[in-house]
């Protein structure tokens, strides 16, 4: 999606240790507007797919969920990194690291959100390790509902995620891969 690009290349920051901020259009403040177009894109990449939900993970993918969510017409649901006293009963689990925060989240979803006929859809902003991915792919499979695919607004495709989750055999579309980054600012997209 080459209006995200531009976008990343104006806007974003690169700083030490890979880090990519895009805090001021995606996951901190958010260019509503501009989100509308990439919800506009998902919903054009997954269109032949039958979509029941859609599920993310708090707290910067919920946003882009939601707007994701109204083309589709379906619900979000969002995996919790801790359990609280708003989420009675059974739930689903899953471990999962964060590369930004360097630290292991139990992921949590209540069974009364995700069923066996769902077919579900993950939306979230970065892909970089698949940690994330992989721990909202669990979550699906232990409800024994249908993984349909990943919509990454954002993949680090130098890194070992995307290859890690399409060899699971889902399908992932990014909205922009990049290739790579330097402390100098410039970012390089896949073709």
């Amino acid at each position: 999606m080459k209006l995200l690009e531009e976008k990343i290349r104006r806007d974003g920051k690169v700083f030490e240790g890979n880090i990519l901020k895009v805090d001021s259009f995606v996951n901190h403040q958010i260019d509503v507007k501009f989100m509308n177009e990439i919800g506009k894109e998902f919903k054009r990449l997954f269109a032949d797919k039958e979509i029941t939900k859609i599920l993310t993970i708090e707290a910067s993918g919920i946003g882009i969920a939601c707007i994701v969510a109204q083309y589709f017409d379906v619900p979000v649901v969002f995996a919790k990194k801790t359990k609280s006293v708003n989420i009675a009963g059974d739930v689903y689990t899953s471990k999962v690291e964060s590369f930004t925060h360097k630290r292991v989240y139990d992921i949590i979803v209540s069974k009364e959100f995700l069923h066996k006929d769902d077919k579900v859809l993950i939306i979230d902003d970065f892909l970089a390790k698949g940690s994330a991915l992989c721990g909202l792919i669990k979550l699906i499979t232990d409800a024994q509902a249908e993984v349909v695919g990943a919509g990454i607004v954002i993949e680090k495709a130098y890194q070992e995620g995307g290859a890690l989750v399409r060899n699971m055999g889902v399908r992932v579309e990014s909205l922009a891969q990049i290739k790579s980054m330097s402390k100098d600012g410039s970012i390089e997209f896949v073709d």
